[in-house]
C-alpha cells in the first residue's frame, strides 16, 4: 500500500506564499502521473496541477492557478512539491497529493478519478 504524506499547509495572508510537500513511501518514478488536488470548503474536489511521464516529464496546471503555482518533483527523495505564490482567499481548502499508475492519466492528468493513491490532505487558509 502506497503512502503519501502531505505537509507544509498553514495560514497566510493574500499575496503570500506556501510550499507544500508530499512524501511517498515508494519510488515516485514508478507513477505515470502525480498531482495536487484541493477541496474548498463546501465544494467538490478540484484539480490544481499535475506532472506526468510521457518519456519526459510534462506539467499541467488548472486555469485558476496558472502563473502562480508550480509543481515539481524530487525523484531522489521521492517527494512531490507545490510552490504556491500570490495566494488568494479562493485558494483556501484542503490540499491533497495523489499518484496514478494508469497510462490513461497521461492524457487527462487533471482527472481525479484516474488517481488511485491519495494522501490525507493538508489545510491551506488564505485570509484577505
Amino acid at each position: 500500500q502506497v503512502q503519501l504524506v502531505e505537509s507544509g499547509g498553514g495560514s497566510v495572508q493574500a499575496g503570500g506564499s506556501l510550499r507544500l510537500s508530499c512524501a511517498a513511501s515508494t519510488y515516485i518514478v514508478k507513477f505515470r502521473c502525480m498531482g495536487w488536488f484541493r477541496q474548498p470548503p463546501g465544494k467538490p474536489r478540484e484539480a490544481v496541477a499535475a506532472v506526468y511521464n510521457v518519456g519526459t516529464l510534462a506539467h499541467v496546471n488548472s486555469d485558476s492557478v496558472k502563473g502562480r503555482f508550480t509543481i515539481s518533483q524530487d525523484n531522489a527523495n521521492n517527494t512531490l512539491y507545490l510552490q504556491m505564490d500570490s495566494l488568494k482567499p479562493e485558494d483556501t481548502g484542503t490540499y491533497y497529493c495523489a499518484a496514478a499508475d494508469e497510462v490513461r492519466c497521461t492524457a487527462a492528468a487533471l482527472a481525479p478519478y484516474l488517481y488511485t493513491n491519495w494522501g490525507q490532505g493538508t489545510q491551506v487558509t488564505v485570509s484577505s
